[in-house]
């Protein structure tokens, strides 16, 4: 399906320059007379990162997806190996599951296109340990400190929270939402 780069939306997977990428940005820029689109498009099989301002009118291919959950099984070689609930296997490169296996969770979100796996991604919080943080204050109020993640991820938790904690993030933006048990 040919859609206009206006029509186009975060998340949508589409054919760049013979390669699928997914719309990681997406933004409309307007001047005195025309519209422009500026987006950042990311390469599934390499990870690249590419900006573009197209014309409003410029056309792209958009893949038709689905989404199904997955749990993490081995990695074989250059590829990641994924089952569903149900028992059925799905394999993907290991640079397009990357950046979600960061995070340990039970569950993945993997995208498929014509049958095939092309991304995996988180949910949408992750829970993770802290490895390193300065010692909780108490009676300090609201703020947020700095911690580093048993994964290596440095993000900013509360006042109270302390190495050894279990805590929620969203996944996008990694901002804290709360200490878990």
């Amino acid at each position: 399906m040919l859609l206009t780069a206006l029509d186009l939306r975060k998340g949508y997977l589409v054919l760049h320059q013979g390669r699928m990428c997914t719309v990681s940005y997406w933004n409309i820029l307007r001047n005195d007379r025309r519209q422009f689109v500026q987006m950042n498009l990311r390469d599934l099989q390499t990870g690249r990162m590419t900006e573009l301002k197209e014309h409003s009118g410029t056309k792209f291919e958009v893949l038709e997806t689905s989404q199904v959950e997955l749990s993490h099984s081995y990695r074989e070689g250059p590829e990641e190996v994924f089952y569903t609930a149900e028992g059925v296997e799905y394999r993907c490169p290991a640079e397009a599951a990357a950046e979600a296996l960061r995070w340990s969770c039970e569950s993945y979100r993997g995208f498929l296109a014509d049958g095939r796996l092309v991304s995996v991604s988180t949910p949408v919080s992750v829970v993770a340990t802290v490895a390193e943080t300065a010692p909780p204050i108490r009676g300090a109020g609201a703020g947020l400190k700095d911690a580093v993640l048993d994964n290596g991820v440095k993000v900013k938790v509360g006042q109270l929270t302390q190495v050894g904690d279990r805590v929620r993030l969203d996944a996008e933006t990694l901002e804290f939402r709360e200490r878990v048990s």
